[in-house]
């Protein structure tokens, strides 16, 4: 729907509606559009050149990739959260973070998002944030890798592994909020869950 929105503040003049309610509201979707980064505006008006494929052949056959902030968020996540996984399983640890970033349950940036909570030890969302450790990149050919798929997903790749899932956790683990959650995917040693859906009360 937000790309919709987009769109259509780009296709239309809003002079040509002199002053009315949709000038109006143009106008405030204007003021929204201001506040969001460039790169993330971009991310919702681009797509990759080339479907995505989850191998590794496919992903060393690409250029290595920099970015700005949100995309060393989301490589440094990646990177160590899920480096020894699959490239599915890197996919779908991204996923996760993307589909946080999009929902009104949680912070509306790929950083806001990875750093939440980071402070308070053993606190936070990503627990490489908060354990003490410093961050430390050793393996660049990793590095490298990761920062393909956080490249893709900043880009606006097809999310189609976890159905929607906002929360993870290894199967090593069994934590309490699992129980209640619905679990959409296993990938690796990694198991996915939606949020469970609110219902309204009056």
């Amino acid at each position: 729907m937000f790309r919709v929105i987009v769109m259509c503040c780009m296709a239309f003049s809003t002079a040509a509606f002199a002053d009315t309610p949709v000038k109006r509201l143009f106008e405030q979707e204007r003021l929204a559009l201001g506040q969001i980064s460039g790169e993330r505006r971009a991310s919702y008006l681009t797509q990759p050149e080339t479907d995505v494929e989850y191998s590794r052949d496919w992903l060393a056959g690409m250029d290595t990739v920099k970015g700005g902030e949100e995309w060393q968020c989301l490589a440094e996540a990646l990177y160590f959260e899920a480096r020894g996984e699959s490239v599915r399983g890197q996919f779908a640890v991204a996923e996760v973070i993307m589909n946080r970033v999009d929902s009104v349950e949680f912070p509306d940036s790929i950083c806001g998002v990875v750093h939440q909570g980071t402070g308070r030890k053993y606190a936070c969302q990503f627990t490489y944030t908060c354990d003490g450790h410093e961050e430390v990149v050793s393996e660049k050919a990793a590095f490298r890798q990761v920062g393909k798929v956080a490249g893709l997903m900043v880009a606006g790749a097809p999310r189609r592994l976890t159905d929607g899932a906002t929360h993870y956790h290894t199967r090593a683990v069994n934590p309490r909020w699992a129980r209640s959650f619905p679990r959409t995917a296993t990938i690796g040693v990694h198991h996915f869950y939606r949020m469970p859906t609110r219902l309204s009360s009056n």
